[in-house]
């Protein structure tokens, strides 16, 4: 039977949340409002190396590129908070402790565009995306009434806080759209001041060349000297804009189990020996794979260095053999510090 009108996007709400999403909202498939944003923030340089920002620029500038003749967005969320992972995961932001996202929400994501194809009827497309397709999920999202963009860029809740993944269906069915939620950051800076890189140019605009989630994961080659010692004992991503928010205090507790993490993470000095078959056996179907094996022992290499790790100094000296000239650097810049830092505290 063919559903319509409040029926449809009742019915499409209720199949998201039998899905396993732990939110949704509807809203209209425009071109995204912050699109002149974007724009201006892309010719200020702020992408950094992500070039693939720039090339898929007029795709995010309007939904219908990517679903010709699209009517509504179904923006979706997963929390990810979790507090009693494995500490060794501490230097791994929560996102990238389980399983990658992209496929844990994908599958899920279509079956949703498949149900709304089904419950509309005849001649109804719909297209699912994650944040691998050019389209603007967080600004769509907050159109939709999924949350507000906070200061720190993230999309947030009051129940879930930022710690969530988000997700949408555009359709060319007509659903009844959500109301819009106001922005409840105030005149709360608590992001902005802590970020140990001041990669915030102002509320709501960052800097990613400055940003530790850009440096140590999207960012190929060395990291500035001057700000690697700046990355803290960050690994992988960086959650420290989000720690310190108020709204995500009592951030509802994450259902999805394939987002938590398998095992430890280990000692960081034994990342340093692995090899590029071991490091995709190791982080198989995970996010850490998205800064290579070289970006993530880049890393490693600056983390043991940023927290003193003098008993990593073995390990950092064979990786100054490394076939990887970014990791031998990488091991030469963590070994000097350490010496540096071993002077100062010995005179």
């Amino acid at each position: 039977m063919t559903l319509v009108g409040l029926a449809l996007s009742g019915a499409v709400k209720a199949q998201a949340l039998e899905l396993g999403f732990d939110r949704v909202a509807i809203g209209p498939a425009e071109p995204p409002e912050h699109g002149p944003e974007l724009e201006t923030w892309l010719d200020a340089g702020y992408a950094g190396t992500m070039a693939y920002l720039d090339r898929g620029r007029a795709d995010r500038l309007d939904p219908a590129r990517l679903l010709p003749g699209c009517r509504s967005v179904v923006a979706v969320a997963v929390s990810y908070a979790r507090e009693d992972d494995d500490p060794t995961w501490r230097p791994v932001s929560r996102y990238a402790r389980g399983r990658d996202y992209h496929d844990v929400m994908r599958p899920r994501l279509q079956a949703l565009g498949e149900f709304i194809r089904a419950a509309a009827g005849a001649g109804v497309a719909s297209r699912a995306a994650v944040d691998s397709s050019a389209v603007l999920e967080r600004d769509l999202a907050a159109r939709a009434g999924l949350g507000w963009i906070g200061k720190n860029t993230n999309l947030l809740t009051p129940s879930l806080g930022s710690y969530f993944f988000i997700g949408v269906v555009l359709t060319t069915a007509a659903l009844d759209f959500d109301r819009r939620q106001p922005d409840r950051c105030g005149t709360c800076t608590a992001c902005l001041d802590a970020c140990p890189t001041r990669a915030f140019v102002g509320p709501y605009v960052l800097d990613a060349r400055r940003c530790i989630s850009y440096l140590t994961i999207e960012h190929r080659g060395d990291i500035p000297g001057e700000l690697a010692g700046q990355l803290g004992e960050w690994l992988f991503g960086c959650d420290v804009c989000q720690e310190v928010c108020p709204w995500n205090r009592k951030a509802e507790a994450a259902r999805e189990p394939a987002l938590a993490p398998s095992g430890s993470l280990g000692p960081l000095e034994t990342l340093l020996e692995l090899d590029q078959d071991a490091f995709r056996a190791r982080f198989r179907g995970t996010a850490l794979t998205r800064t290579k094996r070289s970006g993530l022992l880049r890393n490693a290499a600056v983390v043991l260095a940023n927290r003193g790790e003098r008993g990593a100094v073995g390990s950092l000296a064979r990786a100054l053999g490394d076939e990887d000239p970014v990791v031998r650097r990488a091991a030469a810049w963590a070994l000097a510090k350490l010496d540096a830092g071993g002077r100062t505290s010995s005179s």
